[in-house]
This record gives structure tokens, sequence and C-alpha cells, in this order.
């Protein structure tokens, strides 16, 4: 909370050009209205991970590994489509999406 109280000086400080004064009125605005979210020190208290690195080894096992293989190119509609594909596969969803199918009302 002390860097908040330093960024509430900062926009009072003379001899700011009013672009950067509305730029940090911006950003204090915004940072203000979304304090809750961006509580680390409390989200780190509950054991809540805060960096990134869960995504980045997300992304990078669930898209790179199988749409990036050599040779492999895709447009964006079937890369959409094939994405969709894959995740409805690792979240063990795949055979929901043909379920309709086999449905003897359909």
């Amino acid at each position: 909370m002390r860097c908040w109280q330093t960024f509430q000086g900062q926009r009072g400080l003379e001899g700011l050009p009013d672009s950067a004064r509305k730029t940090l009125q911006n950003l204090y605005d915004y940072l203000d209205t979304h304090r809750d979210h961006i509580d680390y020190a409390q989200f780190k208290a509950l054991g809540l991970p805060i960096g990134s690195g869960l995504v980045e080894s997300a992304c990078k096992w669930l898209i790179q590994q199988r749409f990036k293989g050599v040779g492999m190119r895709w447009s964006e509609d079937g890369f959409n489509h094939l994405l969709h594909l894959r995740l409805a596969w690792v979240n063990g969803r795949f055979d929901d999406l043909f379920a309709f199918a086999a449905s003897p009302s359909f």
C-alpha cells in the first residue's frame, strides 16, 4: 500500500504537463476501480499463484506443442476449430461434442 500512497502523491507534482497529469489521473482511477483485483499481498497470503508462469506453461503445453510442429501451417479458422477440439479433449469433454449424433431424437 505504500506504493499506492506514493502514486497518489505523484499526481500532484508541480511542473507536470497537463497530458501527463491526465494520464496519471486515468491510471489512478483505473487502479482504484480495480483495487480488489490487484491485492497481491492478500492473494499470496491465500496461497494463490500471482505470476503468469502457470498460464504460460499451459499455453506451451496446450497450444505450441500441438500446433507448432515442423511443417504445420494453419489458417486462423482452421486453428480455431482445432483449438476447440483440443480443449474439449484435454478437458475430457470431447465425446460431448458429438453426443447429438448418437441421440435417437435428433
